[in-house]
């Protein structure tokens, strides 16, 4: 099983603050060669902890907007639909989904006229309320010390832990438990495999 360490951490923590921070200036800081962090940011992203390199683009700075986060209570039957919209809408940046089902999102919207721009694109006859702050400002957490990688089994979703095993079937990493997990994906894999070669 491929162990990750304090190394892995301050290498995500490093990436997280500036994604396009150059490797040679990450290894000054871990004590490690560009090769060897740029092989070890391989491995985060083949087990999917790295799922991208992105931008943080502050789009109050392109047009004059404001920034909120709305509570939208949305009735069940809705919330697929609801959801949908908002992922479509251009200022909306982030969607949440509580453990209750209602949806938290962020959005910068026109500074003319936000409560028009919430009935335009919020369709209240499927939202039983909804609550909206202005948000003064927003920052972002970069800490990962004391973070456990929790890793999931790719045959039953329990946690991989130090005892896991790693393999790689058709090009790409899957981490299982055991050893018996592992057998029981591959097998199943070949027999997928060979009925659709047939």
């Amino acid at each position: 099983m491929q162990r990750f360490d304090e190394t892995d951490l301050e290498i995500l923590r490093l990436l997280a603050e500036d994604g396009r921070r150059p490797f040679n200036k990450v290894a000054s800081s871990v004590d490690l060669s560009a090769p060897a962090v740029s092989d070890r940011v391989s491995k985060l992203e083949e087990q999917g902890i790295i799922r991208q390199f992105t931008i943080d683009i502050d789009r109050s700075q392109l047009r004059r907007s404001l920034p909120i986060l709305v509570d939208v209570s949305v009735r069940p039957q809705c919330f697929d639909i609801v959801k949908q919209q908002l992922v479509s809408v251009p200022e909306v940046e982030h969607i949440y989904t509580t453990v209750s089902s209602d949806l938290v999102f962020y959005a910068n919207v026109p500074e003319t006229n936000p409560r028009e721009w919430i009935v335009d694109n919020l369709d209240l006859s499927m939202v039983n309320e909804y609550d909206v702050k202005l948000l003064a400002e927003t920052d972002r957490s970069f800490t990962l010390s004391g973070t456990e990688f929790a890793l999931s089994c790719a045959e039953c979703g329990n946690t991989v832990t130090s005892e896991g095993v790693v393999t790689r079937i058709n090009e790409e990493l899957k981490q299982f438990c055991c050893t018996s997990c592992e057998t029981q994906f591959t097998e199943r894999y070949a027999r997928i495999q060979d009925e659709a070669n047939h």
